[in-house]
């Protein structure tokens, strides 16, 4: 810590107090000339450190009324299939989930169409809210082709996401992602404990394995607490 430059002592400091919920979100931190003193530093240095903060999306700043700790949304790559699970303990939070529903039912023509099977087709379907920190981050509504994945409706998904034993049982070739935003339907609101006025993120999700459809999925997200991003290479 001694040997590291003023500006991120000042950083790792209001981090510290951030991920320990010493300042939850909308918590108003020192001012820049309160850490300047507190630090011995001048107000350029505390200034740098909060401004890296406030692009990192930790710290928001309100004019005349100073500078707050964010509500941080969580962040998934869109380009990736990550397991959530993974995704909540990469940030330092405690992951859990409910299995809503797991069963067998006939596919409708909607979700025949959308996994390449007849209507009326037995497929599996599981239901799972994933909470981060006890708050719902994500409902998924999942349909397999038990065809190519036979016992995944044995598995226990309070020991691992449905992603983390389709990954393993079925190494994913080819994935088709398309992302809405939307008001969510009572059922899908009371589940993730919003209004059903408050906007949400819903990803639709296809995974094939060595070209065969494997599952499709409806990831649902808080709008207020998630958000997707991409990142692409292109040539210069």
């Amino acid at each position: 810590m001694a040997q590291s430059p003023r500006y991120q002592q000042i950083k790792s400091y209001l981090l510290e107090k951030i991920h320990s919920r010493q300042w939850p979100p909308g918590h108003k931190i020192p001012t820049e000339m309160a850490l300047s003193e507190q630090f011995s530093v001048s107000r350029m240095t505390s200034n740098k450190a909060i401004t890296e903060l406030v692009k990192e999306g930790f710290l928001e700043r309100t004019p005349r009324l100073g500078t707050f700790v964010c509500n941080k949304k969580a962040e998934s790559p869109l380009m990736e299939i990550r397991n959530i699970a993974e995704e909540v303990k990469s940030r330092g939070h405690h992951y859990s989930s409910d299995v809503i529903s797991q069963s067998i039912i006939h596919a409708t023509e909607d979700i025949a169409l959308r996994l390449g099977v007849r209507q009326g087709t037995e497929v599996y379907f599981t239901q799972i809210v994933h909470f981060e920190n006890s708050a719902p981050i994500q409902l998924e509504e999942r349909w397999v082709n038990p065809e190519h994945a036979p016992a995944y409706i044995e598995q226990n998904f309070t020991e691992q996401t449905p992603n983390e034993y389709l990954v393993k049982a079925c190494p994913l070739s080819d994935i088709e992602h398309t992302v809405e935003a939307l008001l969510p339907p009572p059922r899908i609101a009371e589940l993730l404990k919003v209004s059903p006025q408050s906007p949400c993120l819903l990803l639709n999700r296809r995974t094939w394995s060595n070209n065969n459809l494997i599952s499709t999925a409806l990831l649902y997200h808080p709008g207020n607490k998630y958000k997707l991003s991409s990142r692409t290479k292109v040539g210069m």
